[in-house]
């Protein structure tokens, strides 16, 4: 296999189940050279083409006549070394219309293997820093389902004590409640936390500081710690809490069965306890959990509450007296049909609140995977509807313009009005209400008065908006 092109080995191992973390490891180049290999050769497969075989010996290749000037600008320019991008620039006036993947290749193998930088692992005193990851990896459980898991892990630097959780998804509120469970778990928290620089965590760099996303500092003052991140392209910073992925995936993972994902955290909780506490760490030469008896004294106490890592925002309800949540639909009692209502997630547990924020229904959140995509519908009843007041009353909140719109409609179609301003009203649970009435506006500029007309207006001129917040009274939904 040694003999084989690195990406075909990296493309043979993927598809026997190797997670790009560990292809990573196993060939010494970094995770975003993976995914570009693994990228491209789903692309030329897609294709038709398979540009990852090697190429048989004497055939020609598009960049055999520019080599000797490729090798004159690598002569040149040293300090600092002209970059493949601005080689292919260069190519490209001299003729060259190959593509740039096979000069990355090239050039590769003539610049030789840049020597490995140096890594100093850094330590630091009890109860001063906690880092926090993620890791997938992809499993097969015996019940004959497969799929890819999520590990959020979390390790006191000081002790190496590590918590780790299968998560369901690698969004915002999903690192808070983690870290939240984690600091519990530790019964306390580090002076600093520090992570990799992922969009959950940090909005950009500025002048060589990371801006940290607002929830994530909220979080981060509420338990009094400093947020810290590592430098872009710079992921040997964050060696405390990779290295134990390793030993996650080498100790746990491998040699073991799980039935289902329920069994899986059962293992884990296990497994962190029993074994990867009380294993002898083979850089402090000590166990975990003895270490950490030293640490817990230096940890900050708990706050009195937690944090709040609910998820707000606002649905629509629908003609079918449902709102939508992540595709799934959480029925709302009769007589709120397409109001604006806020919803508060948290737990697990999903709360409908009517406009005036009065509590309606609470669900557990449906399990990924159901195939019923209705939560709280029970036996079948009559269609739910709106009177001829309401109809009118929810049309005028809009303002002036749908008043004079509804009016003229129900001066134009005296039979069939309400069909119209039904269709007005569902309007809003695909459409923000600024863009219903530019397109009312435009209908009455050309003296239309039907609802079709202005949902035409709308599907070419705005875009839909049935999974977006309208108004987000806590952010922390973002997903990274």
């Amino acid at each position: 296999m040694k003999d084989e092109p690195i990406e075909n080995n990296i493309v043979c191992l993927h598809g026997r189940g190797w997670p790009v973390r560990r292809l990573s490891r196993e060939f010494g180049i970094s995770r975003g050279r993976v995914k570009r290999i693994l990228d491209r050769h789903a692309c030329e497969r897609e294709s038709g083409s398979n540009k990852l075989e090697p190429r048989v010996g004497g055939t020609p290749s598009k960049l055999d006549p520019y080599k000797p000037y490729i090798g004159e600008l690598l002569e040149h320019y040293t300090d600092p070394p002209i970059t493949n991008q601005r080689v292919y620039e260069l190519l490209r006036e001299k003729g060259y219309r190959g593509k740039i993947t096979i000069l990355r290749d090239y050039l590769a193998g003539t610049r030789g293997k840049k020597p490995a930088e140096p890594v100093f692992c850094v330590e630091t005193l009890p109860g001063q820093r906690g880092s926090h990851d993620w890791s997938d990896y992809f499993i097969r459980f015996t019940c004959g389902q497969a799929g890819k898991v999520t590990f959020l892990s979390f390790i006191l630097n000081y002790s190496r004590r590590q918590y780790i959780e299968v998560v369901d998804d690698k969004s915002r509120p999903t690192l808070l409640r983690g870290l939240a469970n984690a600091f519990v778990y530790m019964d306390g928290v580090p002076r600093e936390l520090k992570g990799d620089n992922q969009k959950a965590c940090v909005d950009r760099w500025e002048l060589g500081k990371p801006l940290f996303n607002r929830t994530y500092l909220g979080f981060c003052t509420h338990y009094r710690t400093t947020p810290l991140s590592i430098h872009p392209g710079k992921p040997r910073e964050n060696l405390k809490i990779e290295r134990p992925f390793y030993y996650l995936e080498k100790s746990f993972l491998t040699g073991r069965e799980f039935r289902d994902v329920a069994d899986l955290k059962a293992q884990l909780g296990e497994w962190l306890l029993q074994y990867n506490d009380r294993r002898v760490h083979r850089t402090t030469r000590r166990k975990p959990i003895e270490m950490y008896g030293e640490e817990l004294g230096f940890l900050q106490p708990l706050p009195q509450a937690g944090y709040d890592t609910s998820v707000i925002g606002y649905r629509v309800v629908n003609n079918e007296s449902a709102i939508q949540w992540e595709g799934y639909y959480y029925m709302v009692p009769r007589g709120y049909l397409y109001e604006t209502c806020p919803v508060r997630v948290e737990a697990g547990e999903i709360t409908i609140y009517s406009p005036s924020c009065h509590p309606l229904a609470s669900y557990p959140l449906a399990e990924k995977g159901r195939e019923d995509r209705y939560v709280g519908r029970g036996a079948p009843r009559r269609k739910p509807g709106l009177s001829p007041g309401e109809l009118s009353a929810r049309l005028d909140a809009f303002g002036p313009k749908m008043q004079e719109y509804a009016a003229q409609v129900k001066r134009y179609n005296p039979s069939t009005y309400l069909h119209h301003f039904h269709h007005l009203l569902r309007l809003k649970v695909g459409y923000s209400p600024a863009d219903i009435l530019s397109a009312v506006e435009r209908a009455s500029k050309y003296h239309v008065y039907e609802a079709q007309a202005v949902e035409n207006f709308l599907r070419i001129n705005a875009t839909r908006q049935t999974e977006i917040d309208f108004s987000t009274a806590n952010t922390c939904h973002e997903k990274e």
